[in-house]
């Protein structure tokens, strides 16, 4: 099971049951209690739980959990079914690039069981979570923290990046739509995301069905910026032929 499923569930019996204890949660999901205690604490962070001695409690909501906490348990069985597929694309030793988004760190996790992966992110979320994966070569972009995206941006991330080469950058976005093509919400955002396609032989957008179109404020380029798309299920027959006509292969979990 993916940590993000894990602690989806977790949070889902929080809301149920209104509180949790580690040894119940150790022993259903067949993990330590550690591993049980690190997600209790990032979901504490998020502002959906409050940790007790042995176990924790549903957070009253004294303070609003952040922007990426919000986003990144929104669609979760969507992103779920994302990363899935684009784990699949990712053999042992390939080198890729990962955007901030909460689809892409999810695509992450569902690539744990690979080897000797080269994995170059401005993601703070998937350096954090990834921090102890073993035979993993892991690059920080550097640069200058957005706290409320998880992210690293700015000059020093877009130079990082650009000294890199690699197989797949892996990437999601606001909306895509037929004016502005794939869209984000800041430029320093897509500027970040516009480095890493131009790093990798193949870029690959991770967009649950949500985000057909919908309105972005700065456009990251024309649909064609890709040359794959993954979404969780068919998208309509017009976005499907626009597909086919600029010879974007798509996943569609159909």
């Amino acid at each position: 099971m993916l940590i993000a499923e894990r602690r989806r569930l977790i949070a889902e019996r929080l809301q149920t049951a209104g509180r949790v204890v580690v040894s119940e949660l150790s022993a259903g999901f067949g993990v330590s209690e550690e591993t049980i205690r690190r997600d209790l604490e990032r979901l504490e962070k998020e502002g959906i739980a409050a940790r007790t001695y042995g176990g924790a409690v549903a957070s009253q909501g004294s303070k609003p959990p952040p922007p990426y906490a919000i986003r990144k348990n929104t669609n979760v069985e969507e992103k779920l079914t994302i990363a899935r597929q684009a784990a699949a694309m990712i053999r042992d030793g390939d080198a890729i690039m990962v955007d901030e988004s909460s689809t892409a760190a999810c695509a992450v996790q569902a690539m744990r069981h690979l080897k000797d992966l080269t994995l170059i992110t401005n993601s703070l979320e998937i350096l954090h979570e990834m921090s102890g994966q073993e035979g993993w070569n892991i690059i920080s972009t550097g640069g200058s923290m957005r706290g409320d995206v998880m992210a690293l941006t700015g000059p020093h991330a877009l130079r990082t990046i650009r000294c890199y080469h690699v197989r797949f950058a892996f990437l999601s976005c606001r909306g895509i739509n037929t004016r502005l093509g794939i869209a984000d919400s800041s430029d320093d955002i897509v500027q970040v995301k516009q480095a890493m396609v131009e790093a990798a032989d193949c870029a690959v957008l991770l967009a649950d069905h949500r985000k057909f179109d919908r309105a972005g404020l700065v456009s990251l380029g024309p649909l064609g910026t890709v040359a794959r798309i993954v979404t969780d299920r068919e998208p309509p027959a017009e976005w499907k032929t626009r597909f086919e006509e600029l010879e974007i292969v798509l996943y569609d979990n159909h």
